[in-house]
């Protein structure tokens, strides 16, 4: 039996037979039992041991240094009998005399059985020799290595045991399992794959697509690449059997649910007239909301973007939140033969009676305005109040601005050229066109989202069919409150086209906001202003009240 076990992952410490802590002389006998326990079984030169602690003393001295540190551990523990094998130029570790957690890591870690593996994992509790110092680089340079070779076992033992847990039916363990492997090593495309794989089979395709996002995320900022294809295939796998699932009932998603936080939205489909299958979301509780879809939409990755997070998280804390992917877009159907005004408020029309919601406010961004306000003339008895921000009446081609008109037609051919490339530079024309105050983190997100979120073919058509809109005669038409905000600078639709909507829209109310942005980002000063402003509509006339008591 072990007269004492030193534990190496997570820090070193040393225990005697009676579990009492040891303390060991000095710091270097520490690592000297580290490294011959390190590598239990082989008899390590003294030369090496002198070279990566005493490296930098004369022979004699090191070497005597060296066998007064041995005979200083042999007092700590006990001398008899001797823990250690001293050869004239070799040492090593009497089998059986010391214990340690790394030693039956790698005793486990080759059993491959359930319960092994679970113990092994039990041992990982952190990096090898956490915090441990020495001040010498060629020691620091051997903690290195060893550091690495055991993160890769930890790593090998978590994906293992995943592998085990799941044969045994246990998915929540396998997860769990699979999770810890890749806070450790979270570029091992592997893991997350297995991770993919794992939700993809127990019917989370939400959880599938938010892997994959988190994937693609730290593929590319810290290595510069994007996912492998067979990873990529499990993420299009995960939309496609979304997409299949059964369309909801009118009454499929209660009215009344608990509260919800980021990630927690329910995500279900509907089927408009013409065939398709729009996805849409819930989160938070209260009085409903409904968002119109706008130019470009995902609603697993908007969830993360610094671009989206902080509008949706404040209106869902508020609010019921309702939202869809239109035609075309997110985890909507993308293969599609109508992108047309018609088909974009049928999709909303479908998204409002798959809910059953009968009076909701609606708020409309960009070319949602549109959207949102062809609804609220066919359909008053069912909107409160309208909130629109960054639209317009007429899309750029029906602006019939010939400037306008030639900037929009030299982006159509980047986005059939380069929309689909791995290489975000021809996005980033429209990203600084949309957000050009934003961050270098926003930027990325917007890039990316414009990737994700749907093709180059689906992106051309879009604007196509945008650029033709035209509800200049619907607005005086509109019966219900509306605030009309815009950006003073909005490069992507001109300051012009809301003021345009707030003047024919009788008794709307205009803001226009000190921003050049298209979409207000959450560390300008606009962002309180805009945010409050829309609570403040919201809640006048006493229409929470009313909503509270149909919603």
């Amino acid at each position: 039996m072990a007269r004492i076990y030193v534990s190496m992952l997570g820090g070193f410490a040393a225990v005697g037979p009676d579990g009492a802590p040891l303390a060991l002389p000095t710091r270097k006998a520490e690592a000297v039992l580290a490294l011959l326990l390190c590598r239990v079984g082989e008899a390590q030169p003294r030369e090496r041991l002198i070279g990566l602690l005493w490296g930098d003393r004369g022979d004699r001295q090191a070497r005597h240094s060296l066998s007064q540190t041995l005979t200083a551990i042999r007092g700590a523990i006990g001398i008899a009998p001797d823990p250690f094998i001293a050869e004239r130029e070799t040492v090593a570790i009497e089998p059986g005399a010391i214990g340690a957690d790394v030693i039956d890591l790698a005793a486990l870690a080759e059993r491959d059985d359930l319960d092994s593996l679970r113990a092994a994992a039990d041992l990982c509790r952190g990096p090898l020799l956490e915090g441990f110092r020495i001040h010498d680089a060629a020691f620091d340079e051997w903690l290195s290595q060893e550091r690495s070779r055991f993160h890769q076992l930890v790593v090998s033992v978590l994906t293992k045991l995943a592998a085990r847990e799941a044969d045994a039916g246990d998915a929540e363990a396998a997860s769990a399992a699979l999770e810890r492997a890749l806070a450790l090593d979270p570029l091992s495309e592997e893991v997350h794959r297995r991770l993919m794989r794992l939700d993809l089979d127990c019917g989370n395709y939400n959880a599938v697509i938010r892997h994959y996002r988190a994937c693609s995320e730290v593929l590319k900022r810290e290595l510069g690449t994007v996912p492998e294809p067979t990873t990529t295939a499990l993420y299009q796998e995960a939309r496609t059997r979304l997409k299949d699932a059964p369309p909801p009932s009118p009454v499929a998603m209660p009215l009344d649910r608990p509260p919800m936080g980021d990630e927690k939205q329910d995500i279900r489909f509907c089927v408009t007239a013409d065939g398709v299958r729009i996805a849409f979301a819930s989160a938070g509780k209260g009085p409903p909301l409904v968002k119109c879809a706008n130019w470009l939409n995902h609603l697993e990755f908007d969830w993360q973007s610094p671009v989206w997070r902080h509008l949706l998280r404040e209106l869902s804390s508020e609010f019921r939140l309702i939202r869809y992917d239109e035609r075309g877009n997110g985890l909507s159907d993308w293969k599609v033969d109508d992108f047309s005004y018609e088909a974009l408020v049928r999709d909303l029309e479908s998204v409002v009676d798959a809910t059953g919601l009968e009076r909701f406010p609606l708020l409309g961004i960009s070319q949602g305005c549109a959207v949102a306000i062809g609804y609220a003339v066919r359909h008053p008895e069912r909107v409160t109040r309208l909130v629109l921000h960054g639209g317009y009446a007429k899309g750029w081609r029906a602006r019939a601005n010939p400037s306008e008109i030639a900037r929009r037609e030299a982006m159509l051919t980047l986005v059939r050229e380069g929309w689909g490339q791995e290489n975000p530079a021809f996005r980033q024309i429209f990203t600084s066109w949309y957000i050009p105050d934003g961050s270098p983190e926003q930027w990325r997100w917007w890039n990316d989202l414009q990737r994700i979120s749907t093709s180059p073919e689906n992106a051309a058509r879009l604007m196509i069919d945008l650029g033709n809109i035209d509800v200049s005669d619907l607005l005086a038409q509109v019966t219900v409150p509306t605030l009309v905000l815009h950006s003073v600078n909005d490069a992507a639709v001109p300051f012009s086209s809301g003021r345009e909507l707030a003047s024919s829209i009788p008794g709307a109310r205009f803001l226009p906001l000190d921003s050049c942005n298209h979409v207000i980002l959450d560390h300008e000063p606009a962002w309180p202003r805009f945010l409050e402003e829309i609570r403040t509509f919201l809640h006048e006339d006493g229409d929470m009240a009313q909503r509270r008591s149909t919603g």
